[in-house]
């Protein structure tokens, strides 16, 4: 439906019931960081996040606090929303909340559409409920009957009424999605991992709740007695987003949708999600892209262990794009990754302080110092269309593996660096100046490039060494200060 020039990607909509930690984080720069790339090829790009505000532990959360949950979400709603320019995220992004009026319309006519098509039905129930996850959980889901996601808290018991998703009658078209379309989740071991839940037989969900025991939730079409299931509600966000089904123009502009997403969110994006669409009768989500956890020595991050990493402290005592970095090089794409101040510290002088940071200094330097003309610089087209980038940065990017890509940008740093040491420009302009000045002009246009290929990954760092490098001045302070 999209062209091959409009391009969507959003995140998973965080849940407000706790401030954003590092988790949240590291899914917002990836997501922004291909949107810049997508950009940088001459794509038009949607960029989408927001926050899920519903919910039954939402719910509890505000009673706890004594809050109306309206005035509860609304507050730390703002605190990510804080958090995308904290991150340095594009300022054209949207930015949508499950309470929106647009979206909650949007959410009715999907049941309606659903139960339409057969797929919404009531019956009664009982089940185990983790509040925690907002999802249901089976005997073979829990570890010394509790849920694995939060040790210590046994999920209740729900016996009631309530209306179901016919999940069931998806199995045979997810599992020819998935053998369709082998890079639909990424990476391919989630894949197999999404494959064998569904090759196991899918039971129907609960999609709504009484609204005596959860008000804080979208009432179901024509039945007050109901809200929205958390889930149900929130998915439909995707397509909500971007117009549907108001404006089916700029939906059919931008979809479909490339999703990033937590393992914690495997099932419900690349399963549930997707049935959902089939049952609704809109195409399907372009790709789902899966992250792993953030731990800190070995374990879950947590308040009662004291482990919990708050970006916007690190953001504060290291800058934006340093954690930026990090997230992009030093965390790994898809399987959980160790992060502690102490590592990302050691990370931040050795590769920004004392490895992009001293090669942007000395070389601006003596380009001023020299008065070195260097002539024309490629634009972006130019060096993004050179042969050398396509089985290293554009296939990294492509496969989703961020890391990669920074590997390579680091890989030309230290190319800068080498050459420096033989060269030795800074001695050789005393006895052959012009052969100085041609080596310094070299690295001038190397560091130019180098920056181009930064954009998406640090666009700050990246715009802070092209002005240099465009207005021929000196670097005023250093671009990372050493910590």
């Amino acid at each position: 439906m999209a062209s091959p020039k409009n391009f969507y990607i959003t995140t998973t909509l965080p849940y407000v019931n706790a401030p954003p930690h590092i988790g949240h984080a590291v899914e917002l720069v990836r997501a922004d960081i291909i949107a810049r790339y997508k950009e940088m090829l001459g794509d038009e790009v949607f960029l989408n996040t927001g926050t899920d505000e519903h919910g039954l532990k939402i719910y509890r959360k505000a009673e706890e606090e004594g809050a109306d949950p309206k005035e509860y979400v609304d507050k730390l709603s703002e605190t990510f929303r804080k958090l995308t320019e904290a991150l340095g995220m594009k300022s054209d992004l949207n930015f949508i909340r499950t309470t929106d009026e647009d979206h909650v319309k949007a959410a009715q006519a999907f049941w309606k559409r659903c139960l339409k098509n057969g797929d919404i039905y009531k019956k009664n129930y009982k089940t185990r409920y983790c509040v925690g996850c907002e999802l249901e959980k089976s005997h073979s889901d829990l570890v010394d009957g509790c849920c694995p996601e939060h040790p210590g808290k046994e999920p209740e018991v729900i016996e009631e009424e309530n209306y179901f998703f016919r999940f069931s009658r998806y199995q045979g078209a997810l599992l020819e999605l998935y053998d369709n379309k082998p890079d639909f989740v990424v990476p391919d071991f989630r894949l197999n991992e999404i494959k064998s839940f569904v090759e196991r037989g899918l039971e129907d969900f609960s999609v709504s709740r009484l609204a005596e025991k959860q008000p804080w939730g979208i009432p179901v079409p024509n039945d007050s007695n109901h809200t929205m299931y958390v889930w149900f509600d929130a998915l439909v966000n995707y397509v909500s987003a971007i117009g549907w089904p108001q404006d089916m123009k700029g939906f059919k502009n931008w979809w479909p949708v490339t999703q990033y997403a937590g393992k914690d969110n495997l099932r419900q994006q690349s399963a549930m999600w997707q049935a959902m669409l089939l049952s609704a009768g809109l195409p399907l989500s372009k790709q789902i892209v899966i992250n792993g956890f953030i731990i800190s020595e070995g374990q879950k991050m947590s308040k009662s262990i004291g482990n919990v990493i708050d970006p916007f402290d690190m953001i504060n005592r290291y800058g934006t794009d340093a954690l930026r970095y990090y997230v992009a090089r030093e965390v790994h794409p898809f399987e959980d990754s160790d992060m502690t101040e102490e590592r990302f510290k050691e990370a931040y002088n050795a590769n920004l302080a004392n490895g992009l940071g001293n090669a942007f200094s000395r070389i601006v330097k003596m380009a001023h110092t020299y008065e070195v003309d260097y002539g024309k610089l490629p634009d972006v087209d130019i060096v993004m269309k050179k042969n050398e980038l396509k089985k290293s940065y554009h296939k990294a990017f492509d496969s989703f593996e961020i890391n990669k890509a920074a590997d390579y940008v680091w890989s030309k740093i230290s190319l800068l660096d080498k050459y420096i040491e033989d060269k030795k420009p800074f001695k050789k302009i005393k006895t052959n100046e012009a052969d100085a000045k041609e080596d310094v002009k070299h690295l001038i246009h190397g560091l130019w490039e180098t920056a181009i290929l930064l954009t998406p990954l640090m666009p700050e760092s990246a715009k802070e060494i092209k002005e240099a490098i465009e207005k021929r001045r000196p670097p005023g302070k250093a671009l990372f200060a050493r910590k």
